[in-house]
Order: C-alpha cells, then structure tokens, then sequence
C-alpha cells in the first residue's frame, strides 16, 4: 500500500481532480465543444434541473482516481509513465466511440478532454 499511498500530495490529488470536473464542465458547456459533441454522440443537452447526477458522480470519483495515479507517478517521479497511461486510455476511448458510432467529432472531444485533465493534474502536482 505505500506504494500507491506513500509520499502522494493528497492535496494536489484532490485540487487536481476537482479543477478537472470544473474543466470538463466548460468543456462541454455550450459555450465550447457541447453543442457539436452532444450532436456527435447523439444525445440532447439538458438543463441544469436535468443533471445525470449518476454520470457526475462517477466522473469525479474517476478523476480522482486518475489525479491519485498522477500523483503516484509524481511521488516516485515517473511522470512519463502517466502520459503512456494518458495515450493508452485516450486510445481506447476513441476506439469506443468508434464502436458507438459516436462521430470523429465527439471522439476527439472526449479524447482531448481526457488529455487536459491529466495535463491539468500533472501542473497542480508541480506547483503543489
């Protein structure tokens, strides 16, 4: 267990993933990529009163899973082992959305996404 919590900057950990959330819900606010994104994955953007509260909750909990692993690769100073990581998962997730049909579009958005938040962790860790 010291291996995965020895040495970790907990407060960068949780700073990490809730500056990520806060990321993700610009990005994909109308104000950015939502619009063509919801279009691409084929679903409607709602309002406020009609949040997946479900979707939220598992969104934080998989950010702060991947800012601890940020913060692991970090503590042992392994910060490119993160960005392989990085590229690996942003992989996969364009190849599923490509078995959902989702357009390159919304594959691009999700995958770039997936990218600033770790860049997003990777910076908090520095200067924390």
């Amino acid at each position: 267990m010291e291996e995965i919590a020895g040495n970790v900057n907990w407060i960068a950990v949780v700073i990490g993933a809730v500056v990520s959330f806060l990321l993700g819900w610009l990005w994909y606010s109308p104000m950015l990529f939502g619009p063509k994104w919801a279009e691409g994955v084929g679903v409607e953007m709602g309002t406020a009163s009609e949040m997946p509260v479900g979707a939220m909750v598992s969104q934080i909990v998989g950010l702060l899973l991947l800012s601890w692993f940020v913060g692991v690769t970090a503590a042992a100073n392994a910060l490119f082992t993160v960005l392989l990581g990085t590229i690996a998962f942003a992989v996969l997730a364009y190849s599923g959305g490509m078995f959902r049909k989702n357009s390159a579009y919304a594959r691009l958005t999700d995958g770039g996404y997936l990218i600033g938040s770790v860049i997003v962790m990777i910076i908090i860790q520095g200067i924390l």
